[in-house]
């Protein structure tokens, strides 16, 4: 660990250094000399008087220096049965024309675009586009509801929004049209302009007043990269939850590029010419970094894929897409993998597909459960690095570092802090946790390049989210610990914690153990009210394909096992077989909506819920074992 300690701690003790030197990786216009100020409430701010263009770095520099002809993106889509390759020149130039439709319709350094499109090039085209003009792109995951929309349109103030005639989600077809004008309806805010991609699955009727994408673009000049400060925001993502209004997460253009640059060496290993592959949507902050930006910045190619793991067409189109594409680094959230173990426990199908271009697999979005891990541990001959991440922080915070030098990996840890981000636990006193003790995950200021500098309209919101907590920190919302070998544990969200009889005791351990059943595809570990003990624990499984036992035996089983590995403590005492759980879009679990259900408070059904029904499928089990207070929950629409 010799050589990751010495740049850790270079990047700990001297950040300005640190940066100045990895700035270097970045085309700009003007070099920054202020690498690092603060703004009026002492959050950190990188390369303020730097002069860039993010396209121009991604794209352009490409093309000006010999890449013109290389593939910047392969996309694949099993949903509307087409595939195609866009080289750095092809992708420059779309992006350029694009950029020229959006100054036809106004919009000009500073200005607001709202993307809402699937997993199509054309996503791609319009973030690119926006940030060519130095404009400020907000994309909202294709396929939220109306509500969902609005709620972005109205705090972003858009002067236009972009979107796709349809997606297509394992085989239907889903027209957006209707969703944006009914955003569009709900919100206060009107845009000046709509324009909107038709795909062959279906097109949309526009109204008179309402720009084709194709048209527009025929008519359109090439337009140049326009020149932006280091501190200018390159765009607002919006955090979604099941309640609140959501946060806009603002992101600066510099510190961002640089910090994605450094990210595709330093922890990706990857190098010009080679294809990186993610398996997430541009709706997310995992879509955003390392789809769209850090390959590109890095002369990658990107894959570009629209479809889900499985069913499109089975659970081996992920080694599918390795083998044609030959992939090096490839990067997905563990649920992807769990539904994979469900449908193909024994990993038949990968012996169909030759990967060995194959070097490292990555994991990110939520926390790998330790009997995934070992799944892939023992499937693949690559390393299984778990990375944890933020959609603050818009890189990785944690990980193994290959581009640095790699270390032995544990089960449940995302390994070491990567430099530039000084991470600590605190206990409940505020302060510093002993190994192995756990506490809150904070980091401690300055937070490194890329990190959000700020919430879209609502600074107060900011500081008090994040910083008010404990002065000089940053405060993650994940509780966790650091072991004897300095191994950093990220155990799940602080609100996760459940007090039983005043023992404070992680749900995250206990949906280990139950997880490392080898009858049990998923599971989800919650607290409920108990007049007694305060809370109670209560697992939520679903069972791998196959499975034959008796559920009362695996009951009993989850019970020894949990009563064994953490304690009689603990008092699990029931288990709860559902088809479903409850996820947003992006796969995380609804731990907190689980938990209104099982409290018997009243709630709604959040649009970011993939299918509803798992909620029928909850409540109902939860209502005929009258488990806690379910039993007086409020029904289902």
């Amino acid at each position: 660990m010799s050589r990751y300690l010495q740049i850790f701690q270079q990047s700990i003790d001297g950040p300005e250094a640190f940066w100045a030197e990895q700035a270097k990786r970045i085309p700009w216009y003007t070099p920054p000399q202020t690498i690092l100020s603060y703004d009026d409430q002492q959050h950190a701010r990188w390369f303020s008087d730097g002069e860039m263009n993010l396209c121009y770095a991604a794209l352009d520099y490409h093309v000006d220096n010999g890449r013109g002809e290389q593939a910047a993106i392969f996309w694949d889509s099993p949903a509307a049965q087409a595939k195609k390759t866009i080289s750095y020149r092809e992708l420059r130039d779309k992006v350029a024309h694009f950029a020229g439709a959006l100054t036809q319709l106004g919009v000009t350094k500073g200005d607001r675009v709202v993307i809402y499109m699937p997993m199509i090039p054309e996503a791609l085209v319009a973030m690119y586009a926006c940030a060519r003009l130095g404009a400020i792109h907000s994309v909202v995951f294709g396929g939220f509801a109306p509500h969902e929309l609005a709620a972005r349109i109205e705090d972003a103030e858009p002067k236009v929004v972009v979107a796709a005639s349809c997606g297509i989600e394992l085989g239907k077809v889903l027209p957006y049209k209707p969703m944006v004008d009914q955003a569009i309806e709900l919100s206060s805010h009107k845009p000046d302009a709509c324009v909107v991609y038709q795909r062959e699955a279906h097109r949309a009727e526009l109204r008179v007043d309402e720009h084709d994408w194709e048209a527009l673009v025929a008519k359109a000049p090439f337009a140049e990269c326009v020149p932006v400060k280091g501190t200018d925001p390159l765009y607002i993502l919006y955090t979604s939850g099941t309640t609140g209004k959501p946060k806009g997460v603002m992101r600066d253009t510099g510190g961002y590029a640089v910090a994605l640059a450094y990210s595709m060496q330093a922890i990706y290993a990857m190098e010009p010419g080679e294809v990186f592959f993610t398996a997430s949507d541009v709706g997310w902050v995992v879509g955003h970094s390392y789809i769209v930006y850090a390959p590109l910045l890095a002369g990658c190619t990107s894959v570009v894929y629209e479809g889900k793991p499985v069913k499109t067409p089975d659970a081996g189109s992920f080694w599918r897409l390795i083998e044609e594409y030959r992939v090096k680094s490839f990067f997905t959230a563990p649920t992807a993998f769990r539904a994979i173990k469900k449908e193909d426990p024994d990993a038949k199908l990968l012996q169909n597909y030759d990967i060995s271009s194959l070097k490292h697999l990555y994991v990110a979005g939520e926390r790998l459960d330790p009997p995934t891990f070992h799944w892939l541990d023992d499937l693949l001959d690559v390393p299984v690095i778990d990375h944890w991440w933020q959609t603050e922080t818009g890189w990785p915070i944690a990980a193994n570092l290959p581009g640095i030098e790699t270390v032995p990996t544990k089960a449940g840890s995302a390994t070491f802090p990567v430099p530039g981000f000084n991470v600590q636990v605190l206990n409940r006193d505020g302060e510093q946790a002993k190994p192995m003790e756990q506490g809150s995950v904070v980091i401690k200021q300055p937070m490194p390049p890329g990190c959000l500098t700020g919430v879209w309209h609502d600074e107060r919101r900011f500081h008090s989210a994040y910083m008010a907590a404990y002065p000089g920190y940053y405060l993650t919302g994940d509780g966790g610990y650091f072991d004897e070998q300095g191994y950093l544990f990220i155990m799940g969200r602080t609100d996760d914690v459940i007090n039983v009889a005043g023992h404070r005791l992680s749900t995250g351990e206990m949906e280990e153990v139950v997880g490392a059943h080898p009858a049990v595809a998923e599971c989800a570990v919650i607290g409920i009210h108990d007049d007694l003990k305060g809370q109670l624990p209560i697992g939520l499984v679903i069972l791998k394909d196959g499975f034959e036992g008796d559920e009362a035996t695996l009951e009993a089983e989850l019970i020894a096992r949990v009563r064994e590995h953490i304690g009689p403590i603990a008092c699990f005492k029931q288990v709860l077989v559902v088809d479903r759980l409850p996820k947003t879009r992006s796969g995380k679990i609804l731990r907190k909506l689980l938990r209104t259900i099982a409290d018997g408070k009243e709630f709604g059904i959040p649009s970011t819920i993939d299918d509803p029904t798992s909620l029928a499928d909850v409540h109902a089990a939860m209502r005929e074992r009258s488990v806690g207070a379910a039993d007086k929950a409020t029904p289902l629409d």
